[in-house]
């Protein structure tokens, strides 16, 4: 069983960075896209950015040029380096797993693994 541990949540003043962890066990981290959601209160998870085993990555507009996904392979470990942060960036950001790049970023109903989650506040 595969198991998404989040870390690097915090407070940070608007325009400061952060940056995401999140540790995967087992060897099947290899062989899943890897993604970053988030829940703002009182909205629906969204997807934040997406990245493939090969490395390929995805991001929802509003990140982008802001916020870079990555993953190291050999530590089973992916990354999400958040710079130029605004109020809007809070959320609860869960980190999630799975074979199907399309599952991972359109059908989060559908999607195998998830992390407890991590809270990010920005403030103005």
């Amino acid at each position: 069983q595969v198991q998404l541990v989040e870390s690097g949540g915090g407070l940070v003043q608007a325009g400061g960075s952060l940056r995401l962890s999140c540790a995967a066990s087992g060897s099947i981290f290899s062989s899943n896209a890897m993604g970053w959601y988030r829940q703002a209160p009182g909205k629906q998870r969204e997807l934040v950015a997406a990245v493939t085993r090969g490395g390929t990555t995805v991001y929802t507009d509003s990140v982008k040029g802001r916020f870079t996904i990555s993953r190291d392979n050999a530590k089973n470990t992916v990354y999400l380096q958040m710079n130029s942060l605004k109020p809007e960036d809070t959320a609860v950001y869960y980190c999630a797993a799975d074979s199907s790049i399309s599952v991972l970023t359109t059908f989060a109903s559908r999607v195998v693994y998830w992390g407890q989650g991590t809270r990010v506040t920005v403030s103005s």
